[in-house]
């Protein structure tokens, strides 16, 4: 049985962030940052966590912000490695949005990728959205014109500028009937992914924030892990809202790392924990992170406080 680790009305996002990881990629980052300033709703913001870019990426976000389209706020850290979880609970910490989307620098939005989030955002839930993953050719041939007018999301288009066919182009099928219909028989787990996923900032808080022991490789799914384990559910949209990922090198992939975040992941899985004693708070593992309750007992109702910083 999960436990329940916050309490929350029945409402609407009121104050929507779009949490945007980035690292050195300024040209996929002004792509990125025109697909939102081409989305049908426009009250959010743009939260850009930055694990150490140079002076290319600062250009690109000044560019943007003079552009005045979006409301953007750089939150940056030196280079010292891969620090991706840290900057992230710095800004989940900082943040006042009730409500969070997190993607990265390198996944254009679709136009409706933000006001779908919105709409079918729901207390006690976590969305998974889908990606489609383009090839190297097709990620440099998209330019500004194209993302204002929405062109790549066509399966057409995309094919005629080389995206090779494949079922994972259904992602941008256009009826809404469709969209649901195969959001509703995939086989695929509502899992948290760091290219389009959203929840509330008070349960992200709740668990603690990403935990920081996870290095490349799967510490979204980390998360997700204990999100679950904490009570909320997944709400599978990989149908409903999509984003197109743009093709670059992953200089942190390597087999080890990849084994110790499996091993982390395992662990939270078979104790059943919400609770990293690493993340946004560097404090020990509560009593009440053990999520797993005797089933003659109901759910554990947590008072949530906002925890205190151990970040400089």
């Amino acid at each position: 049985m999960q436990a329940t680790v916050f309490a929350q009305e029945t409402w609407a996002p009121e104050n929507i962030g779009v949490v945007i990881t980035t690292y050195n990629q300024p040209e996929w980052l002004e792509k990125v940052l025109l697909g939102y300033e081409a989305q049908t709703f426009s009250d959010f913001r743009i939260l850009i966590a930055d694990d150490g870019s140079g002076e290319a990426t600062r250009s690109i976000i000044e560019t943007a912000k003079r552009r005045g389209k979006l409301n953007i706020e750089h939150v940056w850290h030196a280079d010292q490695g891969f620090r991706k979880c840290q900057i992230l609970n710095k800004v989940i910490f900082q943040t006042d949005c009730d409500y969070l989307i997190f993607t990265d620098g390198d996944c254009i939005p679709e136009p409706e990728f933000v006001a779908q989030h919105r709409q079918l955002a729901q207390p006690g839930y976590f969305l998974s959205g889908g990606y489609v993953k383009l090839t190297m050719p097709v990620s440099k041939t998209i330019n500004a014109q194209d993302i204002s007018a929405g062109n790549p999301f066509s399966i057409n288009w995309l094919t005629r500028n080389g995206q090779p066919r494949s079922h994972k182009l259904w992602k941008l099928v256009k009826p809404q009937w469709l969209k649901i219909l195969l959001n509703e028989i995939t086989p695929t787990k509502a899992t948290w992914n760091g290219m389009n996923s959203s929840t509330w900032t008070e349960a992200i808080r709740a668990c603690n924030g990403f935990n920081e022991d996870m290095q490349y490789g799967g510490l979204d799914r980390e998360l997700g892990e204990r999100l679950y384990n904490a009570g909320l559910k997944g709400k599978q949209v990989r149908y409903s809202i999509s984003c197109l990922h743009l093709d670059h090198p992953r200089a942190y992939d390597n087999p080890q790392t990849w084994a110790k975040n499996y091993a982390i992941r395992a662990e939270v899985k078979r104790l059943g924990l919400y609770w990293t004693p690493n993340g946004i708070s560097k404090t020990s593992l509560p009593v009440e992170a053990f999520a797993i309750n005797p089933p003659s007992t109901k759910p554990r109702q947590i008072s949530i406080q906002k925890p205190a910083p151990a970040i400089s």
